[in-house]
């Protein structure tokens, strides 16, 4: 079976929802910021307290430093999705993978962002929520 393009809508696929508080760290695109807060989200551009969902736009391995530090502004039952861009050498899977595993976290899942761009969700470990 070929794979084809989700046509799930993109906040479904990350699992937004009305009234969750969201911090976007990095550069987003505008229609990004809007369809969130048109799902009813509270869209931040920093880091905030208690975050339900943190979006880091990680362009080279770098960025993936912030990993730890934003684990502290999620909810335990929260997600932290790195979004990176695809087929780069800059940044790779298995790095973002290993930046969450250094921070306690764990990968759960991947989603296609954009045409250039994937995201993986991070969580709590179970023992630690």
């Amino acid at each position: 079976m070929p794979d084809t393009p989700s046509t799930r809508p993109l906040l479904d696929k990350l699992g937004v929802k009305q009234g969750q508080r969201v911090a976007l760290i990095g550069s987003f695109d505008g229609d990004f910021v809007e369809q969130l807060r048109a799902r009813g989200a509270s869209v931040s551009r920093r880091a905030v307290r208690d975050a339900d969902q943190i979006y880091l736009a990680a362009n080279t391995a770098a960025d993936l430093k912030k990993v730890v530090a934003l684990k502290k502004s999620l909810r335990k039952d929260g997600s932290l999705w790195v979004i990176r861009p695809k087929g780069v050498k800059t940044i790779t899977e298995s790095q973002t993978m290993k930046a969450g595993l250094d921070a306690g976290l764990v990968d759960v899942k991947i989603a296609s962002f954009s045409a250039t761009l994937t995201a993986m969700k991070f969580v709590f470990r179970l023992k630690d929520r």
